[in-house]
């Protein structure tokens, strides 16, 4: 068994790990285990990643674990200044590449586009499970959305048209939970759907199982 580290930027992501990833994972000989990125002071900020701040915490997990990943929103990065996911995640190897002792195979950054909330997106009829908002209206205005890009991670990213908050938009105001229903329609949903509607995605999974199965 592999035991892989997974740096996630916020709460609602460690709790996709633990609730859906880590479970689907084990099949293939990975136990994954979630780390929620931290401030040097020990307190956890939420929201302000930076490619200096996630490489530093990820050399500092680097010799807890047998391998690390990232599951971090592209959207988030305070300092992309026009980088591409490809560039983040090439910048984030390098601030790690620094740690002593590295190994470049036991280290694979991901960057999620354009965000966590677009992979809800993959199974708009799961979003049934914030109850107080749901109604007819609302799922034919997600599923319009979902129609509307080739894939969730398509769901392109500005102020107003990131997935979050079209679905903080469409849902009835207060009625929708990022971390209390995120992970639970993402369950709902299952990983092997979202691998289907999301490649990118499914890559990262698909490395993550060959971590874990022997060669």
């Amino acid at each position: 068994m592999i035991r892989v580290c997974i740096v996630c930027e916020g709460q609602t992501e460690v709790e996709f790990v633990k609730s859906c990833l880590a479970p689907y994972l084990l099949a293939s000989q990975v136990q994954a285990f979630p780390s929620l990125l931290q401030s040097p002071s020990g307190n956890h900020r939420g929201g302000r990643v930076t490619v200096e701040r996630l490489a530093r915490f990820m050399s500092h997990q680097y010799h807890q674990t047998d391998r690390i990943t990232t599951l971090v929103d592209f959207y988030g990065f305070q300092d992309r200044d026009g980088l591409s996911r490809a560039q983040l995640e090439a910048a984030i190897r390098a601030g790690v590449a620094t740690t002593p002792g590295y190994d470049p195979r036991f280290v694979l950054p991901y960057v999620q586009m354009y965000e966590f909330e677009g992979l809800l997106f993959s199974d708009p009829e799961q979003f049934a499970w914030v109850e107080d908002g749901w109604n007819e209206q609302v799922k034919q205005q997600l599923t319009a959305v979902s129609a509307a890009f080739a894939s969730p991670e398509d769901i392109n990213n500005s102020s107003e048209t990131a997935p979050s908050k079209r679905i903080l938009r469409i849902f009835p105001e207060g009625s929708y939970s990022k971390t209390e229903h995120g992970p639970l329609i993402a369950e709902s949903i299952g990983i092997d759907t979202i691998r289907v509607k999301c490649p990118a995605f499914s890559e990262w999974v698909g490395q993550l199982q060959a971590w874990g199965r022997p060669a």
